[in-house]
Parts: structure tokens; C-alpha cells; sequence
């Protein structure tokens, strides 16, 4: 399993014991993470192959890995579950996460010094084996550069106009977003701010 999507000893222990139920349901392990704090919350981010994740989803996959996590048990101390889509400048975990959004601006961070830097921003260029491919600028001039999926210790893609436009694109292609419920929302908040002023006078 990918550093990326489990990072420590115990988040890639509990990726093995979660990675069978969510994908039973039909869904895909994003990353998985124990953050600890004043309490530990144990962070799920998971996704449809397809993209576009629902909040429904997501209780079904919290009710599910609960079940398993209170028979495995796992986790000595208490714990907070939190599942979640990836949100727009989500993270790229996969291999294949890189190829899906070729074109779009990404930050990378790398495990070791690469030419003397760690951190990359660019526009994705895809895959070429286990390479992850991206242009970046380099003394004014454009350069595609390639580098090795295991190196990476960190890339998430880059909130831009461009990628919002493309994340509500599928999702309305996919039925997710219903454009006629934007004018309802509209028409109320209207209502409410017609009602608002009537009070004032």
C-alpha cells in the first residue's frame, strides 16, 4: 500500500483492516490517517471509482467500518471516526489519481532532495510507468519532469478556477448536482431577504 494513502505503522495496519469493507461497498480507500490530539480521531477519505461521493456514502462507510473496528479493536484508546470525500484540492494518493488529472496544477512533496528541492508545483502531465510526470517552470522556461511514485511523501492538487469548473462538470454529468434546486435555493433566499426587510420597516 501506497505511504500516501497510509503513512504510519498503524495507519497502514488499519488500512488493511478497513480497505476490504469500504471496497465491499463499492468504494475506494483515498487516505486514511490517526490524527492525535486531546482525543484520537481516526480519518477516512474515500471515494467512488467514478468520483462524486455523497454524504449518505459516507455514513453508510462510517457504520460499516465501526462494525469491523469494534471487532478488530485495533486502537487501544478511545477514538472519533471521521469519513469524508476528498474535497476539490483533494489529495493524490494513487498512481492512477495522477493520470486521471493530467492538466490540472498539483503541489508534490518528495521523501528525499530531488536536484536540491523537496517541493514541486506544476501542471500534471500524466503517468509514464511508475513515473508521476509534471511541468513545472525552471529559470523562465517549461520543463517536464518525472518522478518516481515512491518517492512522494505528499501531493494534493491545487484549488483553481479550472479545476472547480471540472469537479462540477462530472458531478452534474453524473447526476450528482440538480440545477433546478440552485433556482429553489435562489427563490428562498430572496423570500428571506424580502421578509427581512418587510420587518425592518
Amino acid at each position: 500500500m501506497s505511504d500516501l494513502i497510509a503513512k504510519t505503522a498503524i495507519d497502514q495496519r488499519l488500512a488493511t483492516i478497513v480497505t476490504p469493507v469500504i471496497e465491499g461497498l463499492g468504494f475506494e480507500l483515498v487516505r486514511l490517517r490517526v490524527m492525535a490530539g486531546k482525543s484520537q480521531t481516526l480519518q477516512i477519505m474515500a471515494d467512488k471509482p467514478e468520483g462524486g461521493i455523497e454524504v449518505e456514502d459516507c455514513a453508510n462507510i462510517s457504520t460499516a467500518v465501526s462494525a469491523v473496528l469494534d471487532i478488530e479493536d485495533p486502537l487501544e484508546e478511545a477514538y472519533t471516526l471521521e469519513v469524508s470525500s476528498p474535497g476539490i484540492d483533494r489529495p493524490l494518493t494513487r498512481l492512477k489519481d495522477f493520470a486521471v488529472w493530467e492538466g490540472h496544477e498539483a503541489r508534490i512533496e518528495t521523501t528525499e532532495l530531488i536536484d536540491g528541492r523537496r517541493r514541486f508545483k506544476g501542471v500534471l502531465a500524466g503517468v509514464e510507468g511508475d513515473e508521476v510526470l509534471i511541468e513545472i517552470e525552471e529559470n523562465g522556461e517549461s520543463l517536464t519532469i518525472g518522478l518516481q511514485f515512491d518517492w512522494l511523501s505528499d501531493a494534493k492538487l491545487v484549488l483553481t478556477d479550472d479545476l472547480i469548473t471540472e469537479m462540477l462538470r462530472t458531478r452534474k454529468a453524473s447526476g450528482a448536482i440538480d440545477e433546478s434546486k440552485f433556482d429553489l435555493i435562489e427563490d428562498e433566499t430572496q423570500a428571506d431577504a424580502q421578509g427581512a426587510t418587510h420587518q425592518e420597516d
